[in-house]
């Protein structure tokens, strides 16, 4: 086969859905009703599952329970305990050692129980417990006795929740991409449906546990398959739109949930409650289309078609006989040996820490994001525990994340990336740290800088995954996104251990969270500006991007534009347009500087596309 035949052949394969959606619509009528009947609604169990947790094991008030003393009163026999000068008599962990029976027998005071308290009586374990429930009506702590040297168990749960996140991002990522987007959605919907009812016939700790890993499973997961059928539905001018409507829905799925947990206080129907509505979802079987994308990428031209065309058709527009002759020639053709092996052929995770530059961009990118990851994660848990209502505290941090997200989408195209990451992790860690000078009954000064905290870290949150798509080269996009979200997943683990502390000392948590915050944001300055510049595609363009940093770099707020030919970067803003006989002659002649001139930075994120278009939920990762 000579090179013009080869070229031609190549031409065909390259089938990009980008180039027809402008003419048959990026946002029409029918990505605007998938996207808002369909798609943004399917975000909102994640929020349900990966939070409703926290409502299920809420720590009443408890005291050790005495059989002796059945003829009192549950306020008398608390009052023993609460009024005890004997930590751990006053913590509901240890009881005294003696025959009520005989005590009572022996006194005329019947009434005041806590008078007849003699602090020098030996003390035992307790062994069982009265809680109460005037609040905290029903919760995992109290059916299992999840209290004192078994306090920690509630903890424990949350990290084997976090444990399932990466497994489940793996398993489904690889079902996303093989079996295709629509029926991975609903898999992974029916998992954690399922998850949630073992959850709420759990009969003990251990099975309980078991039932958060399977729900575990489905986070992100839940979220993401919808967020990457959007993005494939819709044109490249729109995917910042997607992205920011997603967390949106995500957002408002937690300001539902903090209604629901407060109108049902039963841990069991909370758990049927926030999981079994959404086996209407289901439904979306006979509306929810296959991505045409993922079609094209594996051969299922005529499915393809039948989509694009229905989109066209509710668009009020027509799909070019060209495209459509395009796809026809290549169903006929079939990708020799080489090619197939050229495509799968790639740098592996290596390279990112074989060259100087790229190993310390890695470090610092997978380093942001673990501290991105600990820190909203970590807020996100902390919240019930700030403020005089939990209810309320959770909903205020959830709607902080609203005026968040958009205050971020303004920024980022003006300001960059580097420093509105480093003020926002900055600022969320100084306000985490403060509250450590706070006097200990300032609850609502400490609820105020809590929520500001989660305001800027929400912000920073958005910003750190486009801004490590756009730093990695295109070679190794999706595997370095792949590594610093998985290493950064597996933090998440650690955080519910570290607000354990906080039962003790309810600041040190934030003290933690606030430093590593502080020292995210700083280093994070070390990273060179993405905005106005062209993405780097090869491992060498990776390597020699921002190779030339310098302190005069760092210290500039708002980027300026490169030159025009600064190295292999040019500025892109510029936006040249070209005929189409020009464009046709760069394109037969091979051009690579013309070719590059095509190459446009998306505004807020820079979607990592496999050789066929399709973005791989497994590079999300």
């Amino acid at each position: 086969m000579d090179n013009s035949d080869s070229g031609k052949n190549k031409k065909i394969n390259e089938v990009d859905l980008d180039e027809v959606l402008p003419i048959i619509g990026e946002f029409g009528r029918y990505q605007k009703l998938l996207l808002w009947l369909v798609c943004l609604p399917a975000c909102i169990p994640c929020g349900f599952g990966a939070f409703n947790q926290l409502f299920m094991s809420d720590v009443p008030p408890h005291w050790c329970s005495e059989p002796q003393l059945s003829n009192f009163t549950a306020e008398q026999r608390k009052r023993i305990y609460e009024q005890s000068n004997v930590t751990q008599v006053k913590n509901g962990c240890m009881r005294y050692a003696i025959n009520w029976t005989e005590v009572l027998a022996s006194s005329e005071v019947h009434g005041d129980l806590e008078q007849l308290v003699n602090e020098s009586w030996p003390l035992e374990k307790c062994n069982s417990w009265e809680y109460d429930t005037s609040f905290v009506q029903s919760s995992i702590v109290i059916d299992f006795d999840l209290v004192c040297e078994r306090d920690i168990y509630p903890t424990v749960g949350l990290a084997a929740l976090n444990l399932g996140g990466p497994i489940g991002v793996y398993f489904f990522g690889v079902l996303n991409d093989r079996i295709g987007r629509r029926k991975s959605y609903f898999l992974c919907l029916a998992t954690l449906i399922f998850g949630s009812l073992l959850t709420a016939c759990a009969m003990n700790f251990w099975w309980w546990a078991t039932s958060r890993v399977i729900v575990g499973l489905t986070i992100p997961a839940v979220y993401q398959i919808p967020f990457i059928i959007s993005l494939e539905l819709v044109g490249p001018n729109y995917r910042s739109f997607i992205t920011v409507m997603t967390c949106m829905f995500y957002t408002l799925g937690l300001m539902l949930l903090s209604g629901v947990t407060y109108y049902v206080r039963n841990w069991v129907y909370l758990a049927l409650a926030t999981s079994t509505p959404f086996t209407l979802y289901f439904i979306y079987w006979w509306f929810l289309p296959e991505s045409p994308r993922w079609l094209l990428a594996k051969g299922r031209i005529e499915e393809a078609l039948k989509i694009l065309e229905t989109l066209a058709r509710i668009n009020g527009t027509v799909l070019p006989d060209t495209f459509k002759q395009k796809l026809k020639q290549k169903m006929m053709m079939e990708r020799t040996l080489s090619e197939e092996k050229r495509l799968k052929e790639g740098p592996g995770v290596l390279a990112l820490c074989r060259t100087p530059n790229m190993r310390l961009k890695s470090i610092l990118i997978t380093f942001n994001w673990f501290a991105n990851d600990m820190v909203y994660i970590g807020l996100s848990y902390y919240g019930p525990s700030l403020g005089q209502n939990q209810y309320l505290s959770f909903l205020l941090s959830s709607v902080v994340e609203v005026p968040s997200c958009l205050v971020c989408w303004l920024l980022m195209d003006r300001w960059g990336r580097r420093w509105p990451l480093c003020l926002a992790m900055t600022l969320s860690g100084i306000s985490c740290i403060v509250t450590v000078t706070l006097p200990p009954d300032a609850v609502i000064t400490t609820l105020v800088l809590f929520l500001f905290s989660k305001f800027t870290i929400s912000a920073s949150f958005l910003i750190i995954y486009p801004f490590a798509g756009e730093l990695y080269p295109t070679q190794l996009r999706g595997i370095g996104i792949g590594t610093s979200a998985y290493i950064a997943g597996l933090g998440l683990v650690l955080i519910p251990f570290i607000n354990y502390l906080g039962r003790e000392n309810l600041v040190l948590p934030l003290l933690i969270m606030g430093i590593l915050s502080v020292i995210g944001g700083i280093t994070g300055l070390r990273l060179p500006e993405t905005l106005h510049y062209k993405l780097p595609q090869t491992v060498e363009e990776g390597e020699e991007f921002g190779k030339n940093w310098t302190m005069a770099d760092c210290i500039t707020c708002v980027p300026k534009r490169p030159s025009e030919h600064s190295n292999s970067y040019e500025d892109l803003t510029e936006k040249l347009e070209m005929s189409p006989t020009t464009e046709t002659t760069a394109l037969a002649t091979g051009s690579a500087s013309g070719r590059s001139k095509f190459t446009r930075q998306q505004s807020i994120m820079e979607t990592p596309l496999d050789s066929s278009g399709v973005v791989k939920m497994t590079c999300w990762f």
